[in-house]
Order: structure tokens, then C-alpha cells, then sequence
């Protein structure tokens, strides 16, 4: 055999061998489900809508927070689940529903997050529901609370970790509801004052409520509202209660000192965050229920918020701040059951019907309308002095089986 016929067959035999070996790598990807090793490496990019511009600042801050704390308690500080890294992407939508849609709309378009989580105000939540459903993603609605969510304008891409209207009116009922009691509204002239008031209409079923005061978002002067209140109520006969349902910094307490006290007019309110709940010390022994409070509930994933939160901001952790957390909670819960993949209609099966953990104990997304079951908590407050602010004495525990709550979507 000539020189040049041993080299032909050698750079034959090289080709084949090139060939069947670029072969059998192809045949390890196709036997490896490509998807996988693409989600393997690609980030989870989560975004996370918050008005952290306007009244709701409060709330908006304390939310991020508690959602990067729940990452991190969810994923035991590795910031990954399922083999992907998580990155959040923060979005202000300062309150205005227009800039919340638009910002929606840009997190999963533009910026291609896999879910979202928002917002801080009902109104911009209600605004970004269509967008959810336009580009067929996931949004967790936290912490937002009009019924109307989970409710008539709701579609199957909405979950809500957020305790919804019914469930505040639920529970606040549960401490006012008695016979020979007249009750009056005081709320913000939006979804969240709106939808909560109907829905502790709905609940009462011994007591009556006999007027409803709605004021604008913003309002700070309380002094036209609380003579309106008044005269529908002074004239009354029996236990005679203004429950508050209000969001922001002004202080509608103010009212009680506009002649509704010395009317007899007791002041009522559900829980709130830390820096509205000073103004309780004026009302000892008012009584209404809480969605959170951080001495309240005992078990472990509280345990080391509570812990945490002293740790790094000096303080306990707030209303949003639980609410963020569970948000958190739920997301690497129901990625955790789909294996890292972000596909809807997988994680939709994943979570309807889940039960993750979260600083309040178990919550269940409900099958029917993706709201999130959970106890509320019954309390009356206690003047002390160690505190700024009234401390809420648990009265008792509520659990989700003991309030009725509505199913209000159209699914």
C-alpha cells in the first residue's frame, strides 16, 4: 500500500470518527431535556412592583424588605432554587395605576421577568390584572387587598398572598358584631375603603351598620367627615361605633376628638403598621382584628423573621413586612414544585390549592380564586409604656375555616 493511500485512509477514518463522536454529543443533548439545561443556567428574574412613591411609601418599603427576607429564609441564603439564580427586579410605581400597567407591562416585555409580585396600592393592582393576562404570567398580588382582585376583575394568572377585604371584614366582625350596636364607616373613597366596607356589610349579622363616610385618599383635615359621623350617630340609642378602615399617614383618629367622644362614640379600627398603630394608646381596650403583629404568632419561619429583623434594622418587623415575606415563600414554594420552571400553565397546577409556610403559619392558595387562606387575629389593645405604640393583646386566634369568604370571580 502506497504512502498516499495509507494517508487517504487514515484522514478517511479521523472524518468518521469526528462524525460519530459530534453524533453521539448530539444524542446526550436530545437525551437531556434541553429546557432543562436552559433553565439550569438561565437567572429567574422576579419583579417586584411597589409604590414606594406617595402615601403608601410606608407599606412599599416594608414590603421589599420582607420579600428579600423570605428569599433569603426560602432558599436557605443561597438566592437560588431549583438551580437558577434569583434576581429581582424593583419597579416604583408611585401609586398611579397608569404607570403601574405601563411598568408591568415593561417587566415582562422589556426586561423578561419570569413572574411578578405588586403592588402596594388596590387601585394600580386593579389596573395591572389585564396586563397580567396579555402576556400570560404570573403576578402574586402583595399586598393589595380590594376584593375586587380576587374578585370580578380577577383571571387565572392572579394569585394573592395579601389578606383580601372580606377577610379583614371577616374577622373585625367577629369583635363588634353584638346586637343593639350601630356601626359607621369611615374609609378612603377607592377600591380598598370600598370593597372592605361592602364586604363587613356583608358579615355583620346582629349589629347594624347605619352610615358609611368616604373620603378622599389623601385627606388629612378629618373635621367635616367627623361632624357628618356625628350627626347621623349622636342621637342613637345603645352602643354607638365608628370603625376605621384607613391606609397612609394621615391619622383619622383625630375624629374621636371632634366631638364624637363626648357623643359616646367609640372608635374601632383593624391592626395596621407600627407607626399608626401609636395613635391606638388613646383607645385602651379597643378592640378589632389584625392580619399580623410580630409577638402574635409562634412558630419557627416567625421565629427568625423577628429575629432578623432586630438584628439588621433594630426594630420587629411590620404588617408588609410579613406580607412580603410570604410572598416570597410561595414563589420558591411553587418553583420548588415545578423543578425551576416558569412556564404558567405549571405553575398555575403547582399552586392552586398549595399550602406554603409563612410568618403567620400555613396559608393555602384557595383553588377557586388563587386568594391565600390564612388566620387572622382578634386582639384589644394594651397601654405600655416599653411601647410607642398600643400593643395588641391577642384575644384569640381566627382561622380560615371560621370566616366565610366569599368567592367573587367568574371563573
Amino acid at each position: 500500500m502506497s504512502h498516499r493511500t495509507r494517508h487517504a485512509q487514515s484522514a478517511t477514518r479521523r472524518r468518521v470518527l469526528k462524525t460519530a463522536a459530534a453524533t453521539a454529543t448530539l444524542g446526550t443533548l436530545v437525551a437531556t431535556p434541553l429546557g432543562a439545561l436552559a433553565q439550569g443556567r438561565r437567572e429567574l428574574k422576579i419583579a417586584l412592583l411597589t409604590g414606594k412613591t406617595g402615601i403608601l411609601e410606608a407599606y412599599a418599603k416594608q414590603t421589599i424588605t420582607g420579600f428579600n427576607l423570605g428569599l433569603e429564609y426560602a432558599t436557605d441564603g443561597t438566592m437560588a432554587v431549583a438551580g437558577r439564580k434569583i434576581v429581582v427586579i424593583e419597579k416604583d410605581d408611585q401609586g398611579k395605576p397608569d404607570l403601574g400597567r405601563s411598568l408591568l407591562a415593561a417587566a415582562y416585555g422589556d426586561d423578561k421577568a419570569d413572574l411578578a409580585v405588586g403592588t402596594t396600592s388596590s387601585g394600580v393592582a386593579l389596573a395591572m390584572l389585564p396586563v397580567a393576562e396579555e402576556y400570560k404570567k404570573i403576578l402574586i398580588v402583595e399586598p393589595a387587598v380590594a376584593d375586587s382582585i380576587t374578585g370580578d376583575k380577577w383571571n387565572k394568572y392572579i394569585f394573592r398572598t395579601a389578606r383580601n377585604s372580606s377577610q379583614d371584614a371577616a374577622a373585625n366582625a367577629v369583635a363588634l358584631d353584638q346586637a343593639g350596636t350601630s356601626i359607621a364607616t369611615l374609609a378612603q373613597d377607592y377600591a380598598f375603603g370600598r370593597d372592605f366596607v361592602k364586604a363587613f356589610r356583608e358579615q355583620l349579622k346582629h349589629a347594624k351598620l347605619v352610615y358609611e363616610e368616604y373620603l378622599p385618599v389623601a385627606t388629612t383635615d378629618f373635621t367635616a367627615g367627623a361632624q357628618r359621623l356625628l350627626e347621623k350617630m349622636k342621637d342613637l340609642p345603645g352602643r354607638k361605633v365608628v370603625f376605621i378602615n384607613w391606609a397612609g399617614a394621615a391619622n383619622p383618629f383625630k375624629i374621636s376628638e371632634l366631638g364624637l367622644a363626648r357623643a359616646g362614640i367609640e372608635i374601632a379600627t383593624g391592626g395596621n403598621i407600627l407607626p399608626a398603630m401609636v395613635a391606638y394608646k388613646q383607645f385602651p381596650g379597643m378592640e378589632g382584628a389584625l392580619y399580623y403583629y410580630f409577638a402574635i404568632p409562634k412558630n419557627p419561619v416567625n421565629e427568625w423573621l423577628v429575629a432578623n429583623h432586630y438584628r439588621r434594622y433594630k426594630a420587629p418587623p411590620d404588617f408588609f413586612t410579613c406580607g412580603g415575606f410570604a410572598a416570597a415563600m410561595s414563589v420558591v414554594t411553587a418553583l420548588r414544585k415545578t423543578n425551576g420552571d416558569t412556564g404558567s400553565d405549571k405553575l398555575i397546577a403547582a399552586m392552586e390549592g398549595m399550602s406554603f409556610d409563612t410568618p403567620k403559619g400555613k396559608m393555602t392558595f384557595r383553588k377557586e380564586d388563587h386568594q391565600a387562606m390564612q388566620s387572622m387575629y382578634h386582639f384589644k389593645i394594651k397601654v405600655d409604656p416599653a411601647f410607642a405604640w398600643g400593643v395588641p393583646e391577642l384575644v384569640r386566634e381566627i382561622k380560615p375555616e371560621e370566616m366565610n369568604i366569599p368567592i367573587r370571580n367568574k371563573r
